[in-house]
């Protein structure tokens, strides 16, 4: 089975059809999807962070790091969640 999109105007085209409860039904689905989807990120992403652990560059190569960074955090939660 292949999914294909619907333009607006085939949506509309189907929601007309239908009866009136049924509508209500169609519009309340529609608030709930747009009420779930995240938020679109208002402002631009900061980079606060870059260079916290270059004094580590040189024990580190980029993968060792990114291991050793979840191996720190997984010791950090477990010490403040006890």
């Amino acid at each position: 089975m292949t999914m294909t999109t619907m333009t607006l105007e085939q949506v509309m085209t189907v929601v007309k059809e239908l009866p009136p409860e049924l509508r209500q039904e169609v519009g309340d689905f529609a608030l709930f999807l747009r009420q779930r989807r995240p938020k679109h990120r208002t402002s631009a992403p900061r980079f606060d962070w870059m260079g916290a652990l270059k004094e580590l560059r040189e024990q580190y190569t980029s993968v060792e790091l990114q291991h050793k960074a979840v191996e720190w955090r997984s010791e950090y939660l477990l010490k403040t969640n006890q």
